[in-house]
């Protein structure tokens, strides 16, 4: 990579590999193994493989490492390891670097799955996790132990877009040596510089954003060198979470076109939000991009941008709520975001519908939210397209 290219040029560029034929376009290397010239070589490459060199598509491949080349010098991190899903990639994470006795520390607001891991997985193997307001500061240098071994959050969270202070916690945590894990989804590889702001390791689901256009589930951990390769990939790929090379090719195809797109979704939810603000049929609209975002100072420092998702709460509950979502016609009802096409959620019976009220009271997942993931449409056809569906109720 040249230091010197940009975004976009990096996006299209970093990390290609052409074969004899010079083709233009990122080639396919559907293989699950490799040739060797010798059985000498065979062993040298299982002793050490080197440079460009692959031994089976579980523990790496042409086109998967063209993507993790491509990832980490948007992320600016040193490397990066492309794995089956988003949760893969959370997973593996976590559960590479810790140990039965270890403590963590984490954000409350998290993805349904997320939690998952933190409260079933990690306790199951002897892991010790304490939650806190990821918006407090105080709660987090509360929580952090000497003993601590990492912290864990989304950058904003799934689906009420809270955002953490980055910087902040990294602060925290690094004075007892715990590694900064981040889920930057919402946040996007364009609007984010977590790394910058003290994260050491950065996942991402690249179904989402990256992607783009709901084609393939995949993952991506991105950190240093040490991390990926010492940590992370050992347990990936003996547990057989790596991505395909075919899913690797539908992402870095994703990726020539990742900042065009989620700056023109982020400026149409921008237009879209104000334009729902004083709607009477909403009790609450919520995008980092507003004003009246109790953390909007946070979000343009920290992203200098309100993203590429939006959450409101419909007056009278779920039943208006399933009201509004079923008289939508552009936007479609699912549970994806990140996508070229505007997605509909109600997270109190899809994505977060496990966890009991009292939990989705305190996160704020009333009966009534919706989580809008926006996508390319025109935005003016969003605005009616909502408007006339909030009428509806």
């Amino acid at each position: 990579m040249s230091n010197t290219w940009k975004t976009r040029t990096t996006l299209v560029h970093e990390g290609s590999r052409r074969s004899q034929y010079g083709e233009m376009a990122e080639a396919i290397f559907l293989t699950q193994g490799f040739a060797y010239p010798t059985a000498e070589s065979a062993e040298a490459r299982f002793l050490k493989a080197g440079e460009d060199e692959f031994i089976y598509a579980r523990y790496g491949n042409p086109t998967t490492r063209s993507f993790e080349e491509r990832i980490a010098a948007i992320e600016g991190t040193e490397d990066a390891f492309a794995t089956a899903s988003g949760m893969a990639a959370v997973n593996g994470a976590l559960v590479s670097m810790l140990r039965a006795g270890d403590h963590v520390v984490s954000a409350r607001a998290l993805f349904g799955s997320c939690l998952y891991i933190l409260e079933e997985v990690l306790g199951r193997y002897g892991v010790e996790v304490t939650f806190v307001d990821g918006a407090d500061l105080a709660q987090w240098r509360a929580a952090v132990r000497p003993d601590t071994k990492a912290v864990f959050f989304e950058s904003m969270s799934n689906p009420t877009l809270e955002l953490v202070d980055i910087r902040g916690v990294a602060e925290i945590a690094h004075a007892v040596g715990a590694l900064v894990i981040v889920d930057n989804v919402f946040a996007t590889p364009i609007f984010s510089r977590a790394v910058d702001q003290g994260a050491d390791v950065v996942v991402y689901s690249t179904t989402k954003h990256i992607d783009g256009q709901g084609r393939a589930l995949g993952g991506v951990i991105c950190g240093t060198t040490e991390f990926i390769r010492k940590v992370a990939e050992p347990y990936m790929k003996h547990t057989g979470g790596s991505m395909s090379p075919f899913t690797a090719w539908i992402m870095l195809n994703g990726m020539a076109t990742l900042d065009l797109r989620c700056r023109a979704m982020a400026d149409s939810a921008a237009r879209i939000a104000a334009a729902l603000t004083t709607h009477p049929g909403l009790s609450k609209v919520i995008y980092p991009g507003l004003d009246s975002h109790p953390q909007h100072d946070l979000a343009m420092a920290q992203m200098g941008s309100g993203g590429t998702m939006i959450a409101f709460d419909v007056t009278g509950g779920k039943d208006a709520a399933f009201r509004f979502m079923n008289a939508l016609e552009i936007i479609k009802i699912s549970n994806n975001l990140g996508d070229a096409k505007s997605i509909a959620t109600h997270p109190a019976t899809t994505t977060h519908q496990r966890l009991p009220q009292e939990q989705k009271d305190s996160l704020g997942i009333t009966p009534g939210l919706i989580r809008l993931s926006v996508g390319l449409e025109d935005a003016e056809d969003l605005i009616t397209d909502l408007t006339r569906a909030l009428a509806a109720v």
